[in-house]
C-alpha cells in the first residue's frame, strides 16, 4: 500500500473479525463503487496459487471466510484517520485457473447491506401511512446492519386517506422504496459508517447542502490532485413539466406547470433556463392523483432532468489526503469560471493495489459558472 495508507479487512457470517493475514497476503486488486443510482458495490481480486500443502483446492478458495453470504467491511487509515469504506454482503465468486504457476486469480464480488432488502417479494397494504412512515418502518426491520435512517420528507406530499387510498408494495422492501423515492426525484442509498458495523440509511432528496469535500485541483502545479478530468455539458437535457391533472378531490382539471429546479444551486446559469435549449415535457400521471401529488410528481421529473453538466476523472489520494465521498459536495478548481465551483458527486470507484490508490469519480450540476468566488481546499 501507499505509506500511510493501510486496509483493515473484516469477514464473517455474523460479527465480522480481522482477515486471516494469508488473505490479505493474497489480494491482488480491490475495487469498490459508491453511487447515487445504484447500490454499492465491491470487487476483491486474489492470488490463488497452491502450496505445499494444498492437496485438495486452492487455499484462498477453501477459506471459509470469503464464502457467498458472508458480510465484508473494509477500514481505509489514511495517516491517522480509519474511514469505513465499505459494508456489504459476498454475492459471487469467480475462479480463473492461469495456464503457469501463479496466473491463477480467485474472485469475489458484493453489494453493500442493501442486498439484503432485496431478497423477498411482498404483497403488503400501508393503510393511512405516507412515504416517510413507510421507509422508515422498512429501513427498522434490518436494525441488524446497524442502519440509522435519515428520512427527508418531500416539498409537496399529502397523507393516503383509507376511503380513498391504501398505498400496496408489491415488490421487495429495497424496490418499494426506490420506487417511492422516484416519485419525487429522491434517492435511497446506504452508506458505511461511522464505525464498523454500522450504516447510514437516507432516503430523501440528493443531498446538496453538505459541507464541500477539499476541492479538486487541475493544473495548479504542486497543489494539483487529479491525474486526469473530462466535461461535457449536455445543455438541451433540462425540462420543464406541463400537463393537466384530473383531481380525485373536487373532479376538476387542474393545469400543472414546472418553471425552476428547486434544488440548491450550484451554477450560475442554468440549462433549465436557457430560452432556446430548455425542452418541455407532458405530465403523465399514474392513475389517481391529487394536485399536490401531481404538482410533487411533476417538479420531481423537473429536477431530475436538471444536472445537464458532467465531470468525470481520476483522483490521486496520495496528494489528495483523504478518501472522496460520492452524495455529497465538492469543490472543483483550476480549468476557469466555466466550469470551476461546487458539484454534486454522484459516483466514485476506489482502485486500490500494492502501491496504488486512486479514485475514479463523477459529478454533475445544473449548468455552467461558478456560484462561490473560491471553494474549500
Amino acid at each position: 500500500m501507499l505509506l500511510g495508507v493501510h486496509l483493515t479487512l473484516l469477514l464473517g457470517p455474523t460479527v465480522p473479525v480481522p482477515a486471516p493475514p494469508m488473505l490479505l497476503e493474497a489480494i491482488d486488486k480491490i475495487e469498490v463503487t459508491h453511487s447515487d443510482a445504484e447500490r454499492s458495490g465491491f470487487q476483491i481480486v486474489f492470488r490463488a496459487g497452491r502450496d505445499q500443502t494444498s492437496f485438495l483446492d486452492f487455499p484462498v478458495i477453501g477459506n471459509p471466510a470469503i464464502s457467498p453470504g458472508n458480510r465484508l467491511i473494509m477500514v481505509v487509515t489514511l495517516g491517522a484517520l480509519p474511514e469505513v469504506l465499505f459494508d456489504g454482503l459476498i454475492t459471487h465468486q469467480q475462479l480463473n485457473p492461469g495456464q503457469t504457476p501463479g496466473d491463477t486469480t480467485f474472485t469475489i464480488t458484493g453489494e453493500d447491506v442493501s442486498v439484503a432488502m432485496d431478497r423477498e417479494e411482498k404483497n403488503v397494504e400501508h393503510p393511512a401511512q405516507p412515504e416517510v412512515v413507510i421507509a422508515l418502518k422498512i429501513i427498522a426491520a434490518y436494525a441488524q446492519y446497524g442502519l440509522i435512517p435519515t428520512v427527508i420528507p418531500p416539498a409537496a406530499s399529502e397523507p393516503p386517506v383509507p376511503v380513498e387510498r391504501t398505498p400496496v408494495q408489491r415488490a421487495t422492501d429495497l424496490q418499494y422504496l426506490n420506487e417511492m423515492a422516484e416519485r419525487y426525484a429522491h434517492t435511497f442509498f446506504i452508506t458505511p459508517g461511522p464505525t464498523p458495523g454500522m450504516n447510514k440509511a437516507y432516503w430523501g432528496p440528493p443531498p446538496r447542502l453538505s459541507l464541500p469535500q477539499p476541492a479538486l485541483s487541475v493544473d495548479m502545479g504542486p497543489d494539483t490532485n487529479v491525474n486526469s478530468i473530462s466535461f461535457q455539458n449536455n445543455a438541451a437535457d433540462a425540462t420543464n413539466v406541463q400537463g393537466v391533472v384530473q383531481d380525485r378531490q373536487t373532479n376538476t382539471a387542474v393545469p400543472i406547470r414546472t418553471a425552476v429546479g428547486l434544488r440548491p444551486p450550484l451554477a450560475a446559469f442554468p440549462g433549465l433556463a436557457h430560452p432556446l435549449l430548455a425542452g418541455t415535457r407532458a405530465y403523465q400521471a399514474g392513475g389517481g392523483r391529487s394536485v399536490t401529488q401531481a404538482m410533487a410528481e411533476a417538479q420531481g421529473e423537473t429536477d431530475a432532468s436538471t444536472d445537464i453538466v458532467t465531470v468525470e476523472g481520476e483522483l490521486d489520494i496520495g496528494r489528495y489526503g483523504r478518501l472522496l465521498w460520492s452524495r455529497g459536495l465538492v469543490g472543483l478548481r483550476g480549468v476557469g469560471y466555466t466550469y470551476d465551483g461546487l458539484y454534486y458527486v454522484s459516483s466514485v470507484t476506489s482502485v486500490i493495489s500494492r502501491g496504488s490508490f486512486v479514485q475514479k469519480f463523477s459529478a454533475t450540476r445544473e449548468g455552467t459558472g461558478s456560484t462561490v468566488p473560491v471553494v474549500p481546499t
